[in-house]
């Protein structure tokens, strides 16, 4: 590392929070699938931030708009009305088959959003004793970092000197259909579920599982709400991940590349039971529906569409499997994925994964690790076949390094 690396990290270090544990690398620009580092070091981005880029890093048509969009208006709050609000609605509306939309900025925002909303559901529609609304989570689930949320949160770390937490929370094994059935009660409003576990590890359920979901959630006059901030928007090689299942749920979050990486868009999308009880006052957000993020993502949305870039997920996605697959080394537990959703579980007696993504940041791929054991592989969705060959070749020379 040079001086100029050394000084951005101490000064991170001497002055930030130290809620992160970032790889040490310090970037400055990207352009596709690929980043630069402040000594011009160019790395394959196999993280996309966690999916906020899945149109790749600074996509020139949404640049354009968002340029355009800065020129003429950027915040209004929903004190008025704006010229771009609307066409944001008719777009993602037509786009996801959705009745009502929300517009908010972050992913927790549109999960805290939502438990407003069903419980606001539960009582005025379902009728549920006052005070008295559950939802039913998983255990091992990601759905952000609010206090709201990490209150049913079962990974201790963020927890641990948070609470106390709010009820109305009951918390079932992810995968089994069975255990939803039993938890459901007359006073259950929403099951809250990620079709696809990210931060857990790319965790997939068994075939058929969200099918009955949807059954039991059906009969119960529960609200299925899916988080797919972030398998949605084509990360899984389909538009929503619950269209593996041919499904629809009452609710799905939207956030991350809602916005193509550009600015803080997210919405939660609904039938009208649920958004349908919200009235002026009940709700809101200052930057929500502001008309930039609105332009932002009216052109993140076209460009998934037109160029094509949700089949090219599941092109890529299945290339890369099989490939991850293919590769013989002792380290390797478990290759998973779904579109340019994967995961490589190691052994625990091969060590940390972040060594690995360490060790990867070298050959040019930066990777992120997770729970210990597992590299996330999630990269831009517009990665051609020769970039996966060129990632998957030094992906199997690293999982098969000698580290003793």
């Amino acid at each position: 590392m040079n001086s100029s690396v050394i000084d951005f990290l101490a000064t991170e270090a001497r002055l930030g929070a130290h809620n992160y544990e970032p790889i040490g690398v310090v970037l400055s620009r990207g352009e596709g699938v690929w980043v630069w580092d402040t000594e011009g070091n160019r790395y394959l981005d196999c993280l996309s931030a966690y999916s906020a880029v899945n149109q790749g890093h600074c996509h020139p048509k949404i640049l354009a708009a968002m340029v355009e969009q800065a020129r003429r208006l950027t915040l209004t709050s929903r004190a008025f009305h704006n010229d771009q609000l609307a066409w944001f609605y008719e777009e993602i509306a037509a786009l996801t088959g959705s009745h009502k939309v929300l517009p908010m900025n972050s992913g927790a925002e549109a999960v805290e959003s939502a438990i407003k909303s069903v419980r606001k559901w539960g009582y005025e529609v379902k009728g549920v004793p006052d005070g008295q609304a559950e939802i039913i989570v998983c255990a091992d689930n990601f759905h952000g970092r609010t206090l709201g949320i990490v209150g049913f949160s079962t990974d201790p770390e963020t927890r641990t000197h948070f609470g106390p937490f709010a009820p109305g929370f009951r918390i079932i094994r992810f995968g089994d259909a069975a255990a939803l059935e039993e938890a459901i009660t007359q006073n259950t409003v929403a099951f809250l579920v990620e079709p696809i576990q990210g931060e857990a590890g790319v965790i997939i359920p068994p075939a058929g599982y969200f099918t009955k979901v949807r059954e039991l959630c059906t009969a119960n006059n529960v609200m299925l709400v899916l988080d797919e901030i972030q398998t949605g928007l084509g990360r899984t090689g389909k538009l929503l991940a619950e269209q593996h299942e041919g499904i629809e749920a009452d609710v799905t979050l939207l956030g991350k590349a809602l916005s193509g990486g550009f600015y803080p868009v997210s919405a939660v999308l609904s039938n009208n039971d649920v958004l349908g009880t919200l009235r002026p006052g009940q709700h809101g957000s200052t930057f929500g529906g502001n008309p930039l993020a609105c332009a932002v993502a009216r052109a993140s949305m076209r460009v998934l569409v037109e160029e094509g870039m949700i089949e090219n997920a599941a092109r890529q996605g299945a290339r890369f499997l099989e490939g991850l697959k293919d590769i013989r080394a002792n380290t390797i537990r478990e290759v998973r994925g779904r579109g340019l959703m994967l995961a490589v579980e190691l052994h625990p007696e091969a060590g940390r994964a972040r060594r690995y993504c360490e060790v990867l940041q070298g050959k040019g791929i930066l990777a992120k690790d997770t729970h210990e054991h597992t590299i996330r592989i999630a990269p831009p969705l517009v990665i051609t076949s020769d970039e996966v060959d060129w990632a998957l070749e030094r992906i199997a020379t690293t999982l098969t390094q000698d580290f003793s």
